[in-house]
């Protein structure tokens, strides 16, 4: 999806910029390993990963990716890894929804990086939680030695893969993995371990120990095809399923194993005709303000994000710093719960500035929560929140009490969650808001997205008061120049922990995304979730009232 250029550049907002740059930053990561070695990979007769995925896919273009930005600036010293050295997409295989796992061989030969060990298994999880099939097409070096202890050991390591892969068979979930080019030592058990494998002839090798090791370990000469290749493999030891001549035969035998599989259960959302939004779209460059500080009445992006416009308001008058209410996107039925970033007078007759959570907001938002559990309507939270509103008088109105509510009925819903992170997400607010600590099926940002415990300012005039204590108990002073350049040097490192490629480099957000490609983002994201019935009914447990 391309970004729309209707608006001159002179009078480009903020949000257009940065999109703009997002657009500039993917065409850099989608390069992976860079043009010299994926021409010396296609010259082997192979495709690059993006080209496996892109072709096995019915429509590229309706399929969302996952962690385009895994690894950015990560792992400097040891040359990058773009993309993690995976790509991931959910999309329609043979008219039915799949994750797919593609190893980019361009990227350190496709060895397995610790960020690489997690965004696999993000994309197992999304499998698991969606009862989706998942397709790896494998072509990796295995384990990136210089990192051997970040990657090998722990319980969210390398190893969790294969357990993962045990898991999912045992829960029916299928899964196909076709090897097309290298799979080395561990690595070798996870298309194994698949239900069905496939192995391209001439390119694709699997096995324990690669020839070099083999004479070391046992004095063994042999080759690595004839060790590990599609003809032994396949007509000897029996351990993958098809020989493929090429990676589009390959491809083409996935579609048509993918083909002859069974329709899934639904959960049964509730889906009308889609609509395209009433408001333009692309009108939310202009909604959207440059200054991050001054308000905005969120509804008029939910308005431009919802079909037809149309957004049923839950207690409209009452906790109005958080909106609530009903609405379709792409014909799904959700229930959105928003930040509002307009200052609004309270029942009280109190100022209630924007993007804070009150005691009433939180009320709201938890029984609003509760009745989308009640009628099993997906939930779709959007961010700008700078967290919870702090004082005597809030303290005296059970702030707490009321917070811990709406973290209690959003930890437990049984429907599926999105979130969407279009501004600030400071704080306990980026929990309460179903951060990524609670399990959101996804989790999207757009290129103005901040998430941290608190705004750059605000940390360091609150770590700058610590170091200046500290100096002082030990007897320094630094004058107002000195200060101020320690200031500026805190915030400085601090700004740049708040960036959403931070966040996107460390799978702390799943995507980056464009505005205009909100939509369709929560729509896959629903569509996915609907093939696995809610087993389990919504309780929130001990709530205080």
């Amino acid at each position: 999806m391309n970004y729309s250029t209707n608006q001159k550049s002179a009078s480009q907002t903020s949000l257009q910029h940065l999109t703009q740059k997002l657009l500039s930053n993917r065409e850099r990561v989608f390069l992976g390993g860079g043009e010299k070695k994926i021409a010396k990979h296609k010259a082997k007769g192979k495709m690059t990963a993006r080209e496996r995925v892109d072709f096995l896919l019915d429509n590229a273009e309706e399929a969302i990716e996952i962690g385009a930005f895994a690894g950015e600036d990560l792992y400097k010293e040891h040359g990058g890894c773009p993309s993690g050295g995976v790509i991931i997409k959910v999309g329609k295989v043979s008219g039915k929804n799949c994750v797919i796992v593609a190893n980019d061989a361009t990227v350190k030969a496709g060895a397995w990086f610790p960020i690489t060990g997690k965004k696999n298994l993000r994309a197992q999880e999304i499998a698991i939680e969606n009862k989706i099939p998942i397709v790896y097409l494998v072509d990796s070096a295995g384990v990136y030695l210089p990192m051997q202890d970040e990657i090998f050991p722990d319980k969210e390591h390398f190893g969790r893969i294969f357990r993962n892969n045990a898991v999912m068979s045992a829960e029916g979930i299928p899964q196909i993995a076709a090897i097309m080019g290298s799979c080395v030592a561990g690595g070798a058990y996870l298309p194994i371990m698949s239900d069905e494998s496939l192995i391209v002839d001439g390119t694709g090798s699997v096995f324990l120990a690669g020839s070099y090791l083999v004479k070391s370990a046992i004095g063994e000469s042999v080759d690595n095809e004839t060790l590990g290749g599609a003809t032994t493999h396949c007509e000897i030891s029996g351990v993958t399923d098809y020989k493929c001549e090429d990676d589009e035969a390959c491809l083409n035998k996935i579609k048509s194993l993918v083909d002859k599989m069974g329709n899934p259960n639904e959960a049964g959302f509730n889906r009308a005709a889609s609509a395209a939004p009433k408001k333009d779209i692309n009108s939310i460059y202009e909604v959207f303000p440059d200054d991050r500080t001054k308000p905005y009445d969120m509804l008029e992006i939910i308005e431009r994000l919802v079909d037809n416009s149309e957004f049923e308001q839950y207690k409209e008058g009452y906790g109005q710093s958080i909106l609530c209410g009903y609405a379709r996107i792409d014909g799904w039925s959700v229930g959105i719960v928003a930040n509002q970033r307009t200052i609004v007078k309270s029942k009280q007759g109190e100022m209630q500035m924007g993007g804070v959570i009150y005691s009433d907001s939180a009320d709201k938002a938890a029984r609003f929560m509760m009745n989308c559990n009640q009628k099993k309507i997906p939930l779709f939270f959007i961010h700008d929140v700078t967290g919870f509103m702090v004082g005597s008088r809030s303290e005296h109105n059970g702030i707490i009490k009321d917070g811990a509510k709406m973290v209690n009925a959003m930890a437990n819903s049984v429907v599926p969650k999105f979130t969407l992170v279009i501004g600030n997400s400071y704080g306990a607010g980026n929990y309460a808001m179903c951060g990524k600590a609670y399990d959101p099926r996804l989790m999207l940002a757009w290129p103005t997205s901040q998430l941290a415990v608190m705004s750059g300012k605000s940390a360091a005039t609150t770590l700058l008061q610590i170091k200046i204590s500290t100096l002082k108990a030990q007897g320094k002073t630094i004058d107002e120049a000195e200060e101020k350049a320690l200031f500026d040097e805190i915030k400085a490192k601090y700004d740049s922990q708040l960036s959403p490629y931070y966040a996107a480099a460390r799978l702390w957000i799943d995507e980056i995304i464009q505005p205009e490609e909100t939509r369709m983002y929560i729509s896959k994201g629903i569509e996915m979730a609907n093939q696995n019935p809610i087993d389990k009914r919504f309780n929130v447990g001990v709530i205080q009232t």
